[in-house]
């Protein structure tokens, strides 16, 4: 796997992996403060994309 997905997901100490949200950057502009706030933070991601993901050697 390539070092970009290194950067966008973390495996987390029980094996779950982590994401950001999509459209979090200059997107947000004209969004109201609620969806802001529903994107902050880190969301659990797919587990057919974790399997993928730590099945390759060298990332993670």
């Amino acid at each position: 796997m390539k070092k970009s997905i290194t950067t966008r997901f973390k495996i987390t100490k029980t094996g779950k992996g982590l994401r950001r949200k999509m459209a979090q950057c200059h997107f947000r502009a004209k969004k109201t403060s609620l969806q802001q706030r529903r994107k902050d933070g880190n969301f659990i991601a797919d587990k057919n994309i974790t399997r993928r993901i730590k099945s390759k050697p060298g990332t993670l």
